[in-house]
């Protein structure tokens, strides 16, 4: 009890440090080479709202591949914290990154504190080491932050659960929609929110969820596919072929999307593509982004929200190994893989009684069984094969909506994975 209590008299100090009706959005500049990061910073600028979470603002629930925080200048104290992942450091993964330089935007939305206070961004490297650092001072009285007045872009709301406060608040947003294709995003923006409601743990707590629906209005209709030579004029500069691979479909104009999202309260983006080409990406904490006309937009778009809300990792595999993210020597920060490093930290838990590890793979179609009464529990394993790699790194089921389109549903180590986060924004500790 007097832990409980301790907590909330925590969590109470810290909101009284911030101005709880202000957002500070500081845009920063991220850039390098395979082997090199720079963080500048770009712009700060502040708006009426915060939409983010009231409760254990000290903390993370995940790693992630960084870390923003606010502290107090006066007392040292962390006043907010959140963890991330960027598209700048996957790129230093390519072929690209080994042979010239490239900068990526960065956008971070943090309580406006109500006294100075000092922001810290930390980059980290495949084994979890920092890689990259920079702090900085914020004093409120800054003339130089400046003040942003937004006119909200044309939205509905297609579910209400309470108020921002109360609520993780999801924007569903437009991308190659013309004005006049308004309603055909209205539309499909209704499917993306059902399928990820469909799914559980998100139906279980749909309670706890707003869902807005903001109909950006492009200049053209569709998405740029620079690999045919086919560029758009879109609401916010999405394109195939990033990292020149096919089906990666991404914007990077995050100061762009952040514009036209700001007078809407949001925490979480999903962006939905007016094209039938199959493509997206999730990237933790900045957003989805999927093809609303393709046959398979609903498995997607549930998929990329995993990685986006939740860190979940892919539990796909290239036969070739594609690339080494992972290694023996540390455990990935995403739940849904390990590389047995410190499985007691993942879903060692969850295994049913004199599971081998590894886990043989399981023969036949898995679905089919469930649905003749073997419970999806008993299957849990260690089974190798996950994070791109085809050796050295375990999922914890024969099939996921993490791994393959065809699934079903989450696995149990993946539902438990989003259940805690959506705790975590929602309950104090």
């Amino acid at each position: 009890m007097k832990r409980v209590a301790a907590a909330v008299v925590a969590g109470l100090m810290a909101l009284t440090a911030m101005a709880q009706d202000r957002t500070l959005r500081v845009d920063y500049i991220f850039s390098g080479t395979d082997k090199s990061q720079e963080i500048s910073l770009d712009e700060m600028s502040t708006f009426d709202g915060w939409a983010g979470r009231r409760v254990n603002l000290d903390e993370v629930p995940l790693r992630g591949n960084g870390q923003i925080s606010l502290t107090d200048a006066q007392t040292g104290d962390v006043l907010f914290r959140q963890s991330f992942s960027t598209l700048f450091q996957e790129w230093q993964t390519t072929e690209e990154a080994t042979r010239v330089r490239k900068s990526f935007e960065n956008v971070f939305l943090l309580p406006m504190p109500s006294a100075p206070a000092v922001v810290k961004v930390e980059l980290y490297d495949f084994r979890g080491n920092v890689s990259s650092s920079l702090s900085h001072a914020v004093d409120p009285s800054d003339i130089l932050i400046r003040r942003l007045d937004p006119q909200p872009a044309p939205h509905k709301y297609l579910l209400k659960s309470g108020n921002i406060e109360d609520c993780i608040d999801v924007a569903i947003v437009a991308e190659g929609y013309t004005a006049e294709e308004a309603d055909k995003f209205y539309a499909e923006a209704q499917v993306a929110m059902e399928a990820i409601l469909a799914h559980e743990p998100f139906g279980q707590y749909k309670d706890r969820f707003n869902f807005v629906a903001i109909a950006l209005p492009s200049e053209d209709s569709g998405v740029s596919v620079p690999g045919e030579g086919l560029w758009k004029k879109t609401a916010l500069g999405a394109h195939f072929n990033t990292f020149y691979m096919d089906r990666y479909l991404t914007t990077l104009r995050l100061r762009q999307m952040h514009d036209r999202l700001c007078g809407v309260p949001y925490e979480h983006i999903v962006i939905l593509a007016n094209t039938d080409t199959y493509g997206g990406g999730g990237i933790f904490n900045s957003y989805t982004l999927t093809t609303a006309g393709h046959p398979s937009f609903k498995p997607v778009v549930v998929h990329e929200f995993g990685h986006s809300f939740a860190g979940l990792a892919d539990e796909y595999y290239y036969d070739d190994q594609f690339v080494e993210y992972y290694y023996p020597d540390c455990e990935p920060w995403e739940q849904n893989i390990s590389t047995l490093y410190d499985f007691e930290s993942k879903w060692n838990d969850m295994l049913p009684q004199s599971t081998e590890i590894p886990t043989a793979p399981v023969e036949g179609n898995i679905w089919k069984k469930f649905h003749e009464g073997v419970s999806m529990e008993s299957m849990t394993g260690v089974y190798e094969g996950a994070g791109y790699q085809s050796k050295g790194v375990y999922r914890p089921f024969p099939d996921c909506r993490m791994k393959t389109n065809a699934a079903e549903s989450f696995c149990p180590v993946c539902q438990r994975a989003i259940a805690r986060i959506i705790e975590f924004y929602t309950v104090e500790k």
